[in-house]
């Protein structure tokens, strides 16, 4: 295995792919130019496999058009090639100014799900302690906010899986509400090869196919459906009584709710029929191990939390969660996106899910970083309201952008555009040129994956090490290096920002000790040792090493009364429905060959070839009805904005909706069409439906 010191000398270095949450276990062996990848053949999740992506990873590191030196944008207005002082003076040198005109929250930071555990917990620090902004938030509001709201208000805790995917081997239902995990995590399906799926999914994806039971509601309704599966579950006696007796509290208030939910109203609202609903809760309520796991087609609504919510009443009416062999989960999306929440660069949190809001917590981290917890800055906006409020009255004036492409992946993706636009200052820091990157004043050229050293941590809540095959390319450094480098030109000192990751994972360690993320008993030491370590981990008070905790809520929920809560939740409208001028829904999600905004997966050519363009799934009887045809070129608008995109006919979607994947730039970017609705409470937009027509392009009405 590599370290820190020379990775590059190493024949082989274990580490994890840098795509979804799965964190698939690789072994990398040759020279830059010339890496080779394959699975590790003893890690639990992945098994020996990997997906495409996967394969093909070592790519993107010889990629031709890879940042290798600071960028600056000049007085004629392009980007030109600069030095990293020149680049750093001014960055530091116009936040100061820009702070000095309109005060700390002038100056903003977005972060990403894909940062290792020591950047995103760097990150948090620089923007609260180097910049004093409360203005910071990262590209995860987009994928598991709803999932973290829900699941925190009913067992008190937020982990995707509360214990490990294997545990789902040995299920023999699952129901899967709104993921495609054929698609967009296939190793998962080694864990789910003999369990009975029941798929809740607009679409016949591919992970549909594979189903006893595909229920295929209108985009939207998810909500309905879940309170219906409820209702069934009381009326047919499957509910597991002794278990909410004993464990939880609220059924009585939810049961108001889903008692008017019945099978037919429910049909009448979704478009699934009474009797799949039935045979679905049957299948459920009959298994001895069961789960239920909810994704991106849930969650990514106006109404996500309460979606997942009415998802987690029906489990915990089942008597699921807490219990081994049966459970209550979501499938997270980015590579990081676990830990990536966990570490602070989210707009209300502190280190180990310590709340900005809860003086104890402020306390706790600011004698940690060695600062009065009185200078802390409270909570900021979530990542939409931030984006949408850059260049404007009030809001901030330079936003500074890591591991993040918010061009291509934020909702009303136009408008986000001519935001970060408006921008006095945009600096981005990407190891590709990315679309963001190509609007900065300043571009910073960052290490990538296979050149670092780290922790993730996995949708299990696994904390695994990322170690260095290579050493980056001359003229990059790490994200740890420039928020060192800028935190000093802004004051710091320079022992407050490390750079080695040990030594930040060891201060990050410290940060958690006690909180509900509690990594404190991890250490590079022991999971380099091979260690399979879950958090909670504290540190042993009498000495000993604490083992993790892969299973939560054995013995109790994490609320005080170690009670879970029900949920008195109901279906509402999403923010925008179907009418006669934009007759359809419009949905969107991932595909096999490509990952997030794709900035990445774009650059390999095998995956280029699999999926080269922006394609709308449509059925051939909708096509008919709009004259279109397979292959056209067509518009999918809303009342926000217009996407090209192949037309591509199949039976596998809904009548009436269209599906389009996010993953292209230009014209091509779904998000030009998806609103600005959010989630009340975790604050997530509705990329998941939106009223559109599809024309012939050039042909709008």
């Amino acid at each position: 295995m590599s370290g820190e010191g020379r990775p590059g000398r190493q024949r082989e270095s274990t580490t994890h792919c840098p795509y979804c949450a799965l964190q698939c276990s690789t072994v990398l062996s040759g020279e830059r130019g010339g890496v080779a990848v394959r699975p590790s053949a003893d890690f639990p999740v992945n098994r020996g496999g990997l997906c495409q992506k996967g394969w093909t990873a070592p790519s993107v590191l010889a990629v031709p058009d890879r940042l290798l030196t600071p960028l600056v944008r000049g007085a004629d207005g392009v980007l030109a090639p600069a030095g990293w002082d020149e680049a750093l003076d001014l960055v530091a040198g116009r936040l100061r100014e820009l702070r000095a005109r309109h005060g700390a929250d002038a100056v903003a930071v977005f972060g990403g799900g894909g940062l290792t555990n020591e950047k995103a917990y760097a990150l948090g620090k620089f923007a609260r302690v180097a910049l004093g902004t409360s203005q910071i938030d990262y590209n995860g509001r987009f994928c598991m906010s709803s999932a973290a709201a829900a699941t925190t208000a009913a067992f008190g805790l937020d982990r995707g899986l509360p214990f490990p995917v294997t545990d789902l081997d040995g299920a023999d239902v699952i129901l899967l509400a709104g993921a495609n995990p054929a698609e967009t995590m296939p190793p998962l399906l080694r864990h789910l090869e003999d369990a009975d799926l029941v798929v809740v999914d607009p679409r016949r994806t591919r992970t549909a196919e594979r189903a006893a039971l595909h229920l295929s509601p209108a985009p939207g309704t998810d909500l309905a459906l879940a309170l219906g599966l409820l209702h069934l579950a009381v009326t047919e006696g499957l509910v597991d009584k002794e278990y909410v007796d004993a464990r939880t509290t609220g059924f009585d208030a939810a049961w108001e709710t889903c008692a008017a939910w019945w099978p037919e109203r429910v049909e009448e609202v979704t478009g699934v029929p009474a009797d799949d609903l039935r045979t679905a809760v049957r299948l459920l309520g009959g298994a001895r191990r069961a789960y239920v796991l909810t994704g991106r087609g849930a969650e990514q609504h106006s109404k996500g939390s309460d979606t997942v919510a009415a998802f987690v009443n029906l489990a915990l009416a089942l008597g699921l969660p807490g219990r081994e062999g049966s459970g209550f989960g979501t499938l997270t999306g980015q590579g990081n996106g676990q830990g990536g929440r966990e570490m602070g660069q989210k707009a209300d949190q502190l280190p180990g899910y310590r709340s900005l809001a809860d003086p104890a917590d402020r306390a706790h981290v600011a004698a940690v970083w060695g600062v009065d917890a009185r200078a802390l800055p409270g909570p900021g906006r979530s990542a939409y309201e931030l984006l949408d409020a850059l260049g404007g009255d009030g809001g901030p004036r330079a936003l500074m952008v890591f591991g993040s492409n918010p061009v291509v992946s934020a909702p009303r993706a136009a408008h986000v555009t001519e935001r970060l636009k408006a921008l006095d200052l945009l600096v981005v820091a990407d190891f590709v040129p990315s679309e963001t990157a190509a609007l900065a004043d300043v571009v910073l050229p960052v290490a990538q994956w296979a050149e670092e050293e780290g922790t993730l941590t996995s949708l299990e809540g696994r904390v695994l090490r990322r170690r260095a095959h290579l050493t980056p390319p001359p003229g990059v450094r790490t994200d740890l290096e420039v928020l060192h480098a800028l935190a000093v030109r802004l004051g710091q000192d320079a022992g407050r920002f490390p750079v080695r990751p040990r030594e930040v994972f060891d201060e990050l360690r410290r940060a958690s000790a006690g909180a509900r993320a509690d990594y404190s008993g991890v250490s590079y030491a022991r999971l380099d040792a091979g260690e399979a370590l879950y958090w909670p981990c504290p540190a042993g008070g009498d000495g000993a090493a604490h083992p993790g905790t892969p299973r939560l809520f054995l013995d109790r929920f994490a609320h005080p009364d170690g009670r879970a809560r029900f949920a008195s939740v109901d279906h509402r409208p999403s923010a925008r429905e179907p009418d006669e001028t934009f007759p359809l829904y419009g949905t969107t999600g991932r595909v096999l060959a490509q990952y997030q905004s794709g900035a990445q997966t774009r650059r390999v050519p095998e995956l280029v070839e699999a999926a080269p363009e922006t394609v709308v799934e449509m059925h051939p009887d909708t096509a008919r009805r709009f004259g279109l045809a397979d292959g056209q070129t067509a518009e999918v608008g809303s009342v926000h904005g217009a996407t090209l995109a192949r037309v591509r006919l199949t039976r596998t979607v809904r009548p009436d909706t269209v599906f389009v994947p996010f993953h292209f730039p230009g014209a091509g970017r779904a998000n030009l069409f998806t609103g600005d609705a959010l989630d009340p409470r975790s604050r997530m937009p509705e990329f998941k439906v939106s009223a559109v027509r599809v024309t012939p392009a050039g042909e709008r009405p």
